[in-house]
């Protein structure tokens, strides 16, 4: 099963000590280097600050375009991981293994990917469910 590691954090804390900084750097460096030789990294990049950020909705059938994210929290998308693991406890242990896992600044949601249905799937799921209701 593949899972995304979503790294958060908040933009608006103070930028760690270059000593922290290179700490971090190194932990990430680790992980990436460590989850590659194992097979299980399939990507990880990090995303640009969120006043880089474009949402789109649409609103009465015509697309409604803002800067910015889409809501407002303390702690932003920050990247992401994604790895293909055995099951929920090894891409637990790997999301632990991630420098900014810790701290007060900052936190990694893990989600399962289940994949896209085929495509028949999902019509005959939509075909069954219309004629049950």
């Amino acid at each position: 099963m593949r899972y995304m590691m979503l790294i958060y954090k908040d933009e608006t804390a103070e930028p760690p000590s270059p000593e922290e900084s290179r700490r971090r750097v190194d932990g990430v460096w680790t992980v990436i280097d460590e989850a590659t030789r194992r097979g299980v990294l399939q990507g990880c990049e990090p995303l640009a600050p969120t006043s880089t950020a474009t949402t789109i909705r649409t609103q009465n059938g015509k697309a409604l375009i803002t800067d910015g994210p889409f809501a407002e929290t303390k702690e932003q998308l920050a990247g992401y991981y994604i790895m293909d693991c055995k099951d929920l406890d090894e891409a637990l242990e790997w999301a632990a293994k991630i420098p900014t896992c810790g701290g007060p600044n900052g936190c990694i949601e893990v989600r399962p990917l289940p994949g896209l249905p085929a495509r028949e799937e999902v019509i005959a799921e939509a075909g069954a469910s219309s004629h049950n209701g």
